[in-house]
């Protein structure tokens, strides 16, 4: 089934139109990346999936039903972390955690285990000092931690990592991790390489519109790579660059230093046939060959910039 239903989904702001007739369906226990550049709609998306602001047009639904701006039933189904979350400093996790559960009116003993069970889960079951005290890193844990006490069914997270330094980012990464086939998580980043890391499938949003939505293996093979990454003495490159220009097969020959080079190629098997002949004539012993591939980085810069 699917968790999440967008159908013409529409935001303007006066006459700027944020998200554009959005179509999308997210089916229920992966973890879903949400991509795209500055002003893209992300946010606004995000928003109105959370019932924060009204659509101009469209439906939204999770698991088949409707959801509607001020449906409060729903709102139990997911739960939400904004980009810049916010704590009652004088607070301790469970004292906050507590708080929170109440507001969904989950019964005392449910809600201290619950407590428990979540702490674990981010990292922080022996954090007792009060949240003012907190590092970027452990709020984001608890923020984390405060979207999932009801044990929603989706999680929603803006920008989880955008703040964090390269430990934080990595501790709350592996969070989200853990959450593939119990919650659908739907998160948004500007840092590609955690969408690479732990997401099944990607959505590219720019300029308001859905560019392309499909699993990351599926979006890597549309947008190939025609190269050749070989690795030589770098006091070779400068022979087999001039030895290799003359094949007809080359595209363009990229030097990315140490020895390494990109070879662009118009015909693939002539250049693996060629390259080891360039080399063996010209004495040069070759350390590595590998044929380049997509990164997630290289189809969102295509996808943006209409390449």
């Amino acid at each position: 089934m699917d968790a999440i239903e967008t159908i013409g989904l529409t935001k303007r702001f006066g006459k700027f139109t944020a998200v554009d007739s959005l179509d999308i369906k997210i089916p229920e226990g992966f973890i879903y990346g949400f991509i795209g550049p500055n002003g893209a709609g992300k946010t606004t998306t995000l928003k109105m999936l959370c019932g924060l602001i009204k659509p101009n047009h469209g439906e939204i639904k999770f698991f088949d039903r409707e959801f509607k701006f001020g449906d409060l039933d729903q709102q139990t189904t997911f739960g939400y972390l904004p980009d810049v979350p916010g704590f009652y400093n004088w607070m301790r996790p469970k004292e906050f955690l507590r708080f929170s559960g109440q507001l969904y009116n989950i019964e005392k003993k449910t809600l201290e285990k619950r407590i428990v069970e979540l702490l674990e889960l981010v990292g922080l079951s022996g954090a007792n000092k009060k949240i003012g005290t907190f590092s970027r890193g452990m709020k984001q844990r608890l923020g984390i931690a405060q979207a999932l006490v009801h044990n929603p069914k989706i999680l929603f997270l803006d920008e989880p990592v955008s703040a964090l330094d390269p430990i934080g980012r990595v501790e709350v990464m592996d969070i989200i991790e853990k959450l593939r086939g119990k919650t659908t998580v739907f998160f948004s980043t500007h840092i590609i390489s955690d969408i690479e890391r732990v997401c099944d499938q990607v959505l590219i949003l720019n300029n308001g519109k859905l560019e392309m939505h499909d699993y990351l293996e599926n979006i890597k093979l549309k947008y190939p790579i025609h190269a050749i990454q070989i690795e030589i003495a770098a006091a070779d490159v400068e022979a087999f660059t001039e030895a290799v220009s003359k094949e007809e097969w080359l595209g363009n020959v990229t030097n990315q230093g140490e020895g390494k080079l990109l070879l662009g190629f118009k015909d693939l098997k002539a250049a693996q046939v060629s390259i080891p002949k360039v080399l063996a004539e010209r004495g040069i012993a070759l350390k590595k060959l590998d044929l380049a591939e997509s990164t997630l980085e290289d189809v969102f810069l295509k996808v943006v910039n209409k390449q």
